[in-house]
């Protein structure tokens, strides 16, 4: 009988096992084995060589334009936070209602409903040297010519990166602050507390889980992201991503394959910490 439902257990599980091997580990299996291969500009040469990682890591302009990427990613990660956390506290503190909670946050969710590309694109009319922006601070005199750092430039960059992925940072904070029991709260007011000290000693780490989350699906896909660097910057910025999509253009696909090795051992390392800090599983 105990062999019996072992059988039915295995079999169970089979179906995930199965999309998770072929969809998951073998691709990056493949990506991980061509790293090593070598390739001229009309071929790649199967082999086993260290080449593609030396050129990669031994390079100043590799370094320079990883730093670059953690750089998008950090502030994009602050202010994603900072404004979903916002975002957040008011739907679950503010907003009694839970119709008018559903109905607010499936507004948040209407961006979602275009592509992220045309999003980023309806920016460029509003932040170009002639665009709305500054003809607007031109009428008002608050400038005296237009400011040329609003539309191709790094601002450009974290700002479409905000404006694409600070949703992913309001879903699971939102998610651990309806779960807060309320009486809590109602604790720390009875005993003095400010609405402050609540805030820091109550609210904030119930919603850590949460808070982990929405910040690893923000790290992870900036880290990834070549298509907004490549558009909101105007071929002025780099990006991890931007150097994969340029070396594939030029057929050097071992040497983008390394590229995205170290990129994976980055981001690994970079959730592996978050989970040491906080424990996501009380979220799932």
């Amino acid at each position: 009988m105990k062999r019996v439902n072992s059988w039915v257990t295995y079999l169970q599980v089979a179906p995930l096992s199965l999309v998770f091997l072929l969809f998951l580990v073998v691709p990056i299996a493949t990506i991980v084995v061509v790293s090593f291969f070598d390739y001229s500009t009309t071929q790649i040469i199967p082999a086993f060589l260290l080449q593609n990682y030396e050129e990669l890591l031994l390079s100043p302009v590799t370094w320079q334009t990883y730093l670059q990427t953690l750089q998008f990613a950090v502030i994009t990660w602050v202010l994603t936070l900072l404004i979903g956390f916002t975002i957040a506290y008011y739907l679950a503190f503010y907003v009694r209602s839970p119709t008018w909670q559903t109905v607010l946050f499936l507004v948040c969710t209407i961006p979602f409903w275009t592509s992220n590309i045309i999003r980023m694109i309806s920016w460029i009319p509003f932040l170009g040297r002639n665009g709305l922006m500054n003809s607007a601070l031109l009428e008002l005199g608050l400038i005296q010519q237009p400011l040329e750092f609003l539309l191709f430039s790094n601002f450009a960059v974290v700002l479409a990166y905000v404006h694409l992925y600070t949703l992913f940072m309001v879903v699971p904070i939102f998610n651990s602050m309806v779960r807060i029991d309320r009486s809590l709260l109602e604790a720390a007011r009875d005993g003095g507390a400010s609405g402050w000290q609540t805030l820091w000693n109550v609210i904030l780490p119930l919603c850590k889980p949460g808070i982990a989350i929405g910040s690893i699906f923000v790290v992870t896909i900036v880290m990834g992201d070549f298509v907004t660097v490549r558009l909101m910057s105007g071929g002025q910025t780099a990006s991890v991503g931007l150097m994969m999509m340029n070396a594939m253009s030029l057929l050097q696909y071992p040497a983008a394959a390394a590229n995205a090795v170290v990129l994976l051992i980055l981001v690994l390392l970079t959730v592996a910490v978050m989970m040491r800090l906080v424990d996501i599983r009380k979220e799932l």
